[in-house]
């Protein structure tokens, strides 16, 4: 059964700076795409980013030069680094496991982890 938990969510200031990561079990890892959706109350789930099992990444334009996605083979692990976080990313962070290596479509999913971005 695969199983996918996200942690490193919370509170922090619009500006600063967070660290999610996603720990995959049940699975073979590294060939398969993973990647990273948000919801924020009220919205649809949107993608952020993704990365390939060769670490191609595919970043929306809302976030780029800000977010890194990046993942560890080894540790079964992959991350999403998130710098000058802005009140309106406030959401819940969901990772997910793609069906494919090379081609990011969401199925599986964690149940995941809440940030907030305020004052």
């Amino acid at each position: 059964q695969v199983q996918l938990v996200e942690s490193g969510g919370g509170l922090v200031q619009p500006g600063g700076s967070l660290r999610l990561s996603c720990a995959a079990s049940g699975t073979i890892f590294n060939i398969y795409a993973m990647g990273w959706y948000r919801q924020a109350p009220g919205s649809q789930r949107e993608l952020v980013e993704s990365i390939t099992s060769d670490n191609k990444t595919d970043y929306k334009d809302f976030v780029k030069g800000r977010f890194t996605i990046s993942r560890d083979n080894a540790k079964k692990s992959f991350y999403l680094q998130m710098n000058s976080l802005k009140p309106d990313e406030t959401a819940v962070y969901y990772c997910s496991r793609s069906a494919y290596a090379d081609v990011f479509i969401g199925h599986y999913w964690g149940q995941g982890t809440q940030v907030t971005v305020s004052s």
